[in-house]
């Protein structure tokens, strides 16, 4: 017994069981802190059991001579999960980015509630946003397209590789400046609209210099950034429809050269 059983089957499971893991540790409406870790482990075996037999090859006998090749493998595919799970997630680090500068905008900066995902302190607006968008995501079947992320994985860097190497046109540089740009780009019309009502209630002051301007505002800005949430949350959530394929497509043409 010993070694023998390495040879067999059982690898295969683990394995795709590690991938798996990684995928729902950091993915959106998945991700591990949101659920109990049971959940996830058990999540992850019967994941397994329905993708193995789809695999129709076995892993290369020879890659798990011993203990500390199947570990190395382990790593190996609990990096990939976590490689596609976090490009999967990154629509959502947009709106998240975004609900903080128009929450800042709003005046609501230190208004602050608890991440249910990240277990984190989060802007009200930035939460608000982030609800939505896992919303929508459950509706476009965004779980499925995670799950078929994964299987184009196992044919692009399939079990038992354990080459490590990062792709070169992927350009990760100008595709994080991008995130920054479209969180930026959603925010920009809170800003237009806002710096207009201080400068309007900055004649008011001076036009009226016995008004408290500063309690009149507070609601004036939170209600007017309310409506203006209202009004472009379409817009946003179009970008996030528009933008989940194209991340997951970037996820896997690193895989490709992750070999």
């Amino acid at each position: 017994m010993g070694l023998d059983l390495l040879t067999g089957q059982v690898p295969v499971y683990i394995l795709v069981s590690i991938r798996f893991l990684g995928l729902f540790y950091v993915a959106p409406a998945i991700v591990g802190a949101s659920f109990p870790v049971p959940f996830i482990f058990w999540l992850s075996v019967f994941m397994s059991m329905i993708v193995v037999p789809l695999m129709g090859g076995t892993v290369p006998t020879v890659l798990f001579s011993g203990i500390l090749p199947l570990f190395l493998a382990g790593a190996r595919e609990i990096l990939v999960g976590i490689f596609i799970g976090f490009f999967s997630a990154c629509p959502f680090y947009v709106l998240q980015v975004a609900g903080r500068m128009i929450g800042t905008s709003m005046g609501l900066a230190m208004v602050s509630v608890l991440d249910p995902i990240s277990q984190d302190e989060e802007s009200i607006i930035g939460q608000f946003q982030i609800l939505v968008g896992l919303w929508f995501f459950l509706y476009w079947n965004g779980h499925i397209l995670l799950v078929r992320a994964v299987l184009e994985s196992f044919r692009l860097l399939p079990i038992g590789g354990m080459g490590l190497a990062v792709a070169s046109d992927m350009g990760l540089a100008k595709w994080a400046g991008d995130l920054f740009v479209m969180a930026f780009m959603m925010s920009i019309p809170f800003y237009g609209a806002l710096l207009i009502t201080d400068i309007g209630l900055g004649f008011l002051a001076r036009t009226v210099p016995q008004m408290n301007v500063f309690i009149l505002g507070l609601p004036i800005k939170i209600g007017l950034g309310i409506f203006l949430l209202m009004v472009l949350l379409p817009v946003m959530v179009g970008i996030l429809h528009d933008r989940i394929e194209p991340f997951l497509r970037l996820a896997l043409i690193g895989l490709g050269a992750w070999r």
